[in-house]
């Protein structure tokens, strides 16, 4: 994903996608997200709410 206030992209684990209810994220779809560090020690984003 590419967050609106500029800044490099984040990552998205299709996991993360599915606990939101959804199998994938469609291009342009505005999403809100918790950025947290993952399992790699990588910055990820959780708990999505796609709008």
């Amino acid at each position: 994903m590419q967050p609106d206030a500029g800044g490099p992209d984040v990552f998205v684990h299709i996991s993360a996608v599915q606990k939101a209810g959804h199998d994938v994220l469609r291009e342009g779809a505005r999403v809100s997200y918790e950025l947290r560090t993952g399992r790699s020690g990588k910055m990820a984003a959780e708990d999505l709410r796609v709008d």
